[in-house]
């Protein structure tokens, strides 16, 4: 597909997140680790 995610979690208490097509030129999102559970749980 076109859109593609990349996700660390060597951040400690937040997920960053970016599109990996842009690489380093992407906005970085970074989720607090209780909204990246909540996110994932939802997700099942």
């Amino acid at each position: 597909g076109e859109a593609c995610v990349e996700v660390a979690s060597q951040v400690p208490g937040v997920i960053p997140v970016r599109d990996s097509k842009l690489a380093a030129n992407s906005p970085l999102l970074l989720i607090p680790n209780p909204a990246w559970d909540a996110f994932l749980t939802s997700l099942r």
